[in-house]
């Protein structure tokens, strides 16, 4: 899965700070004390509303034009980065078995080899994820 891009609205909060919310993901809200770490909690409240989404079978919204998006008084409009891949790596590392078969001449020569058969299948799905080559 490639980058997605939503815009957000970054509002002044009046107790200082910015709160954040996404015209495209309405129950997508959150804050931050200074520019930086408003920043850092869209991603991370982009990715938590995109992961329930994705959970739930619900589609993906689609990124609205952020030259169409009506800025309001004390707020700013910026487009928010999101690597779903990423966040799923740091956030959900829960373990799954899984059974596979492979040739017996291929299992004792990975054995000979002393090589994890675990780590080798993750990170050639991993790669065959990143190149989009499925």
């Amino acid at each position: 899965m490639q980058k997605l891009f939503y815009p957000a609205l970054f509002h002044k909060a009046e107790e200082g700070g910015f709160w954040v919310s996404f015209p495209d993901i309405p129950e997508c809200l959150t804050q931050g004390d200074d520019m930086a770490q408003a920043y850092e909690m869209a991603v991370e409240a982009l990715g938590l509303a995109l992961e329930c989404r994705e959970v739930e079978h619900q589609p993906l919204p689609s990124s609205s034009d952020p030259t169409s998006i009506k800025l309001e008084p004390d707020s700013f409009l910026m487009v928010v980065e999101f690597d779903m891949l990423a966040y799923k790596k740091r956030n959900s590392s829960r373990a799954v078995k899984k059974t596979l078969s492979i040739p017996e001449w291929l299992n004792e020569a990975a054995i000979a080899k002393d090589l994890n058969f675990s780590q080798i299948l993750q990170e050639a799905l991993i790669a065959k994820i990143q190149s989009n080559s499925y």
